[in-house]
This record gives C-alpha cells, structure tokens and sequence, in this order.
C-alpha cells in the first residue's frame, strides 16, 4: 500500500503544474516584444512582455509553441528546466499554421471553427455606401482626401481571429490597401512625396480596367525630426479594465517611450469621471520615470473624454514648441459616456483645437465597446491619424518599426482630384474611401480639412473603369443633355486621365498644387504590388457584400495574394494569406 502511495505522489509530483519563464530574442539578441506562447493542443497562451519576458504555468511534457509574425514558429518540450530562453528565426517566406491571438491569458488559435459567430453588437462604425460607377460625360471629376488610417485592416484582423462576425461597415477598403507597405520610389528634391501610377487589367472583371495611384512619403529619418512636445491623454475609465485594453496600452506607450530623445517633452493626461494630470512635462530621456507614472494607472469610473481632450490640449499649447512636432496621442476604446458624447460634438470641439497646431493621433484599444466612428471622427477633424492596437505585434509596429510616421507629420490637407477623359473612359468607381470623399470645389479650398501624410508613409488609391463602348450591368444611362454638352479635346486622346494633388507644408497655410498623367500606352501586367493590392481590395469587397465582385471569391483572393506575396520581408502578407484562410474555415466549417 505505501509503494501505491509512492507511485501516486511521483506521478503528481511530474504532472504538477510548474511556472515556465524565459526572454525571447531575434537572432541579434534583441527583445522581441509581443511574442504568442501557447501550450500546444490548449488555448492557454501568454505573450511576451515589452522585455521579451514571458511566464506562463505550464506541465513536465507540455509542448510550447512561440510564434511572432516575419519569425519561424518554434516549438519547446518542457521538461526539468523551469528557464527556457528562445531565439526566433527570421522567416521572409511563410509562417507555421499555429499563430495565436489574444493578450494576457486569453488566446485563441486562428482558424477556430466558429458557426455561431458573436457580433460586435456594442461596437459603432460609421455607415458606409459603397461608391458607384459615375459616368464621365456627367461627372468626369472624383475628389478625396487622402487615408493613411490602418486601424481599419486590424481590426477585421482581430474579429477573424476571435471568431466575430464582421459588421459591413467595419470594411474600410483603403485603409486595409493602406496598411501594407509597397515599394513606392523615395520623393526627391522639396517635394515631400513621389507619385506612381499603374494601369492593368482588373483581375474580376475581363471588361474593366484598374487604376493605381501610389504616394509614397519622404522618410525622415528620426535624428531629423524636430523636438517633440507629446501628451498622452489615456482613458483610464472601468470599460478600459480588461487585459487587451489598458495593460496593453500600458505596454504599447512604454514601447513608445524607448523611442523618445533628450529633446523630446512628454506628458500624461488621464481621464475617467474626470481627468487630471499625472505626469507634468518631462523630458524624453528620463524614461523611467515615465513608465513609473505608466504603471501605476488603474482602470475605474466613468468616461469623461471631452474634459480629457480639453486638459491635453491645454497642456500641448502651453508647451508649445515652435517649429516643433506637437501633439495629443489619444489612447482608448472610445466609450465616451460623460460630457460631450455624440461624434458631431466631439468633431467639433477637435476642430476649435487643431486651429492651436496641435495634431492629433489616435489609437483604439479593446473589443465589444470600441467606438471606431469617434475615433475615427477625432482623427479626421484633428489633423491626425487612426490606429487600432490589437496585441503588442501592432503596438510594435505604430509605436516602434512606424514611430516616426505615427507623430511626424510632412504634409497636411492631402487632398486627390483625378479628372477622367471621356474619350477613353466610359465611367469609374473609385474602391474605398467612402468616407473620405470631398466635393469637387474643395479641391482648390484651402480652407476645407484634408488627410494628413506621416514621415515614410505610403497611400494608395485604387480606381475601376470601364472602356467606351463596353457592355457592362454597372452601367446605368442618364438622358441626353437639353442644354450642354461634353466635348473632349482632340489632343488629349492617348490620355486616360489627369491627378491632381494638393498639399500643405505642416504648418502652411496655402496649398501647392502638383499634377501627373496616366497615357493608354501605360497598361502592363500587373506589379508584384499590384497583385496583392488587387487580392486586398477584392478581399474587402467580399466581406462588404460588394455587388462589383463579378463573382470573384476567397480562392480568387487567395491566388492574387500568393502571385502578390514578393520578398515580404516583415511577414505580412504572408499573415493575410493566413487570414483569408482563417475567414474562409470560419465561413464554410464544413469544408475543413
């Protein structure tokens, strides 16, 4: 009976749950921050902190899988060791099929087969209308201001991931196109963009034709940026309390904090029933400092947003550095339930500050209360950017690979006029941008607010067109004009259509005006780039129930993704492949 005894206390004593922790590093021993550790065949997983410390409880025989986008997966058997320290590999080509979501101890494996898809039933987006073919001879101007927003493509990542289905409204096709990196020419000369241009033939419809036009931002480099005067204004209300809000936010500023110079003026708002200050301006060198008052935020109350702008704005101007980079970055889930509430109130109290040349950036943080129609709003009429953080692989990339683009603004008021010829062009639809469009008039307003361009940033547009004389059922005809009529100009005829742009210096006040020309001549066959452009937007289209798809489905996406993959250095795109197949087995779950 006491061997019985024994053999019982061994086995418990080797199946006993023990803590496992360890730091994970690239192969030049840097800190991998953000990294997914899951216990293979179990949805407990952690992620590494913004150190590459990770600790998670974990049994004798336990395989551990470490995973991080543009890095071989690797797996571990646990045995006696309780420190097991891991460097990842990079990986240009493809990723392991285990890549897991989440933060905290909340993670769930991609391609979970999910039938009953919750919804995002608290969330808000703004309505959106998908943009029509126009007729050149009734309309032959398109005008929009420029989108360098990218919350749009993690946030549909991060419903895919957690089995949500995806609410019509959440697809914003161009900052989905918009959140992948291309290779756009570097802008020469005082110039702060370059502009390219490419003509194909659209890859879901044999009778139509496709449009690129790509601006590419001049890369400043980070010594080259002026002093910045930076307010944090963090919601630290009770809706911020779960672990993929404010301890990710947490993490994600203190990564933005190792990024910051002696130069450099830093200072903390909060905000819940009320806001108040925690952290007056401190220098940027002095970072332990700022992590300490990072730290030891908690989450409780109420959400008293308009108060909280109001405080970080005063600060920003009373700290005003001329010449200088200013600005309010707004970290929350946008849940404002105290004060100014609805998004015409909060536009509007952005726009009296903006007029101080204060940016703003804001991030969205959270999931079944975030508000991307206000966050979105506030970016808009801000003079700023929109970012959704969804783990600390994002936060890496907006706070740290993209710092410089996120809080460095080279020019402001971007705004696009392309004018079509009607000699060669029956009628367009530009794809995306919804909510970005401007009347034609305002193009040459100086007055009227436009997107803002970031240091390094690239944007793309996409337009669809049909050709003179095709058959099309998008087409839909108007009567002939009583009193006027369109007439091309005869000299124009190898051209397909005109771009204009126009910007402002950060701190001008009149707009610059630069024009390029797209020729017939110019069609090819498409890019690497344009290839995975192409798989994005159809992508979109197939979420957003699209009615111009022509059909084209998933395995359409998935064939112009893989000919669009390229060198894909960071891994991305390889990600998207992932996630297309993961939306696909969530869609269809019996076909797995």
């Amino acid at each position: 009976m006491k061997l019985i005894y024994f053999l019982v206390f061994f086995i418990s004593l080797n199946f006993q749950a023990k803590t496992i922790t360890g730091k994970v590093t690239d192969s030049q021993g840097l800190p991998l921050p953000g990294v997914n550790i899951i216990i293979k065949g179990s949805s407990n997983g952690v992620q590494t902190d913004f150190d590459g410390n990770y600790s998670i409880d974990a049994e004798k025989g336990d395989v551990l899988v470490f995973s991080y986008i543009g890095f071989k997966a690797k797996l571990v058997t646990i045995k006696t060791k309780d420190v097991i320290n891991l460097q990842l590999e990079s990986d240009n080509s493809s990723l392991e099929e285990v890549i897991v979501t989440g933060y905290g101890k909340s993670i769930r494996i991609r391609g979970q087969s999910n039938t009953n898809r919750p919804i995002t039933a608290n969330e808000s987006y703004k309505e959106i209308e998908e943009n029509k073919f126009k007729l050149v001879k009734a309309s032959p101007l398109s005008t929009f201001s420029i989108d360098v927003d990218k919350a749009g493509y993690s946030n549909i990542r991060r419903m895919i991931n957690n089995g949500i289905k995806i609410p019509k409204d959440a697809v914003k096709i161009e900052e989905m196109v918009n959140y992948f990196n291309y290779d756009y020419k570097q802008p020469t000369g005082h110039v702060p963009f370059s502009i390219q241009t490419e003509l194909i033939q659209t890859p879901w419809n044999s009778v139509t034709k496709l449009v690129k036009i790509g601006i590419q931002g001049k890369r400043i480099p980070l010594d080259n940026v002026p002093p910045s005067n930076l307010v944090f204004l963090l919601d630290v209300s009770g809706s911020m309390g779960q672990p993929n809000k404010l301890p990710l936010l947490q993490s994600a500023f203190s990564l933005l904090t190792n990024q910051l110079r002696e130069q450099d003026k830093i200072s903390i708002v909060v905000y819940a029933g009320a806001a108040g200050v925690v952290l007056e301006p401190t220098s940027g060198d002095q970072k332990n400092k700022i992590k300490e008052a990072l730290n030891n935020l908690n989450a409780g109350g109420s959400t008293a947003g308009g108060q909280g702008i109001e405080l970080a704005y005063q600060i920003a101007r009373d700290n005003f550095i001329k010449n200088g980079n200013n600005r309010v970055i707004l970290a929350t889930d946008g849940d404002f339930n105290v004060g100014l509430q609805s998004d015409r109130a909060m536009k509007d109290l952005i726009e009296e500050q903006r007029e101080s040349g204060v940016f703003l950036t804001a991030l969205g943080f959270g999931m079944g209360n975030y508000k991307d129609s206000k966050l979105e709003t506030l970016a808009q009429a801000g003079n700023g950017n929109h970012a959704y953080i969804d783990s600390m692989q994002e936060a890496q990339r907006v706070l740290g690979t993209e710092f410089g683009g996120t809080i460095y603004t080279i020019a402001k008021d971007v705004k696009i006029q392309v004018e079509f010829n009607p000699e060669n062009v029956e009628a367009f639809r530009l794809i995306g941008y919804e909510n970005r469009l401007l009347n034609d008039e305002d193009f040459k307003d100086d007055k009227k607010d436009a997107g803002e361009l970031g240091s390094g940033h690239n944007v793309t547009a996409v337009y669809e067109i049909i050709p003179p004389g095709t058959k099309s059922e998008y087409l839909k005809g108007i009567d002939d004009y009583k009193y006027t009529r369109q007439v091309s100009k005869g000299n124009n005829s190898e051209e397909l259509l005109t771009v204009k742009f126009r910007y402002k210096e950060p701190d001008g006040k009149k707009s610059k005006l630069i024009e390029s020309v797209v020729k017939l001549s110019s069609e090819k066959s498409p890019s690497t780039d344009f290839n995975f452009i192409s798989a994005v937007a159809l992508f979109g289209m197939n979420l957003s129930e699209s009615e111009f798809t022509n059909g084209k489905q998933i395995f359409s996406v998935l064939e112009l993704a893989e000919k669009g993959r390229g060198e894909d250095k960071d891994g991305y795109r390889a990600e998207f492949i992932r996630l297309v197949k993961s939306y696909e087995s969530l869609s269809n779950p019996t076909e797995k």
